[in-house]
């Protein structure tokens, strides 16, 4: 994946670089128009000029960013799959399988929301709702 060569090889844990290189075949085979690239130092994919889902590395888990949008749409499901979040991002543990299925229909609500969206981040966000404390691991 030759955009985030040099991103992948600063992963130190082999394990999470393996798991990421997964990840991102996977989305390339299964959205084969997204254009991966890096921006703000973190593997992101685009369609159109627009963002539609990021990653980063922490200690303990993976971080995906679908944008708040994404986050609002799916809480209940990306609670039900066992991860947390916060307003912006979702976490998997390391230790945790990757939901495909749901990344997938994360992806495809981007994609069908901001088709034609002209900027890289949304304007304003589809839901206005604060998310519960739960969905956020706050107590």
């Amino acid at each position: 994946m030759e955009p985030f060569a040099e991103y992948l090889e600063r992963v130190e844990n082999p394990q999470y670089r393996d798991r990421l290189q997964n990840i991102f075949h996977w989305i390339t085979a299964t959205f084969p128009t997204l254009r991966p690239k890096i921006a703000w130092n973190q593997p992101m994919f685009t369609d159109h000029g627009t963002f539609i889902i990021g990653f980063s590395v922490a200690k303990k888990h993976l971080a995906i960013a679908p944008e708040r949008a994404g986050i609002e749409r799916f809480s209940d499901d990306i609670l039900q799959a066992g991860y947390t979040h916060s307003k912006e991002i979702l976490r998997i543990g390391w230790t945790q399988s990757v939901d495909f299925p749901l990344l997938e229909r994360i992806i495809r609500f981007n994609l069908e929301e901001k088709a034609n969206c002209q900027t890289f981040w949304r304007k304003e966000h589809l839901l206005t709702e604060e998310l519960p404390d739960h969905a956020t691991g706050k107590r």
